[in-house]
């Protein structure tokens, strides 16, 4: 089941939260969504979900709107709030509730705690569960129906370590199965190991749709790392030929704006050895704050002194 969002505008008031968006979640991949806080991704999960009333465009789930579905808990399986849960019920019985009024089987509730790792907490009350557990409990209610696309609102809040790599094996694992996946997450080191396609916004508009991949080879930083016991003899040549070099130790430096093959060719001349040539990238994370610089609703121009303090 595809996923598409056209031309999507919610507003409130004067405020444009969601401005004219476009975007696909294909089947089969974990799409990660990523914008700065106050970008509109709630705002246009929710609009996704049939829970806001967009002003302009349309979602659909292979050509169909979400109030349109005849069985939407078998073919969506949505967590926006993990903490929105009755309060008198037990785990257990909040997804039987759950299961009985979208026509699932009773014992569907303890197939999904068996998932999520709650067994045992099943006759706890998710009151008292730490965030982490109602994270977990959340997502066996997007489980239960084994929907065929799952849509989540930063998954991993509240988890720890452990909990973390849990979340990022069972998306992968859903995606694997051929479901589509779109997942919000402020967690980039994350993003970057389960990802396969990136959405980024920036003040409700789309700044970038494609792969991990493009995203970070289109706004990261590349440069060659170079390490020799005759760098000191190396480095002239690589700024004769238009290269910045960075020194990051006696023997090592990075060099900018020259691609490795040039610094081989001019160490192999000049019979310079080497120990390291190896063309860097920067991370997701660069990648992600140099796109979405321009669009960053709170930003601080505080630099770090030398002696570790603010400027």
């Amino acid at each position: 089941m595809t996923v598409s969002v056209r031309d999507l505008t919610k507003k409130y008031g004067s405020k444009v939260a969601v401005d004219h968006l476009s975007f696909d979640v294909r089947p089969g991949v974990v799409t990660g969504f990523l914008g700065p806080n106050g970008s509109g991704k709630s705002t246009t999960m929710r609009c996704m979900l049939g829970l806001d009333r967009p002003d302009g465009g349309e979602v659909s789930f292979d050509g169909q709107r979400f109030r349109d579905l005849p069985t939407p808990l078998h073919q969506v399986g949505a967590l926006l709030d993990a903490s929105y849960v009755h309060p008198a019920r037990t785990a257990r019985n909040h997804l039987r509730w759950l299961a009985v009024s979208n026509g699932l089987p009773q014992k569907r509730a303890d197939e999904v705690l068996e998932m999520v790792g709650l067994t045992a907490v099943a006759k706890g009350r998710p009151k008292k569960f730490s965030l982490g557990m109602k994270q977990r409990l959340g997502l066996a209610s997007v489980l239960l129906g084994d929907p065929q696309v799952v849509i989540l609102d930063e998954p991993a809040n509240g988890l720890d370590p452990e909990g973390i790599r849990w979340i990022r094996d069972v998306l992968v694992h859903l995606a694997s199965q051929g479901r589509a996946v779109l997942v919000s997450s402020h967690q980039l080191s994350e993003m970057a190991l389960m990802a396969d396609d990136l959405v980024v916004i920036g003040q409700g508009r789309l700044i970038e749709q494609g792969t991990v991949d493009q995203f970070v080879s289109r706004y990261a930083l590349t440069w060659v790392r170079v390490v020799s016991p005759q760098a000191s003899a190396l480095a002239p040549a690589v700024e004769a030929g238009g290269g910045r070099v960075e020194w990051i130790g006696p023997d090592s430096f990075d060099a900018h704006g020259v691609e490795s093959a040039a610094i081989g060719e001019a160490a192999a001349r000049d019979g310079i050895v080497l120990h390291e040539l190896s063309p860097q990238t920067g991370s997701l994370e660069d990648a992600f704050l140099k796109a979405t610089a321009s669009v960053q609703e709170y930003t601080t121009h505080l630099e770090a002194s030398s002696d570790g303090g603010a400027a």
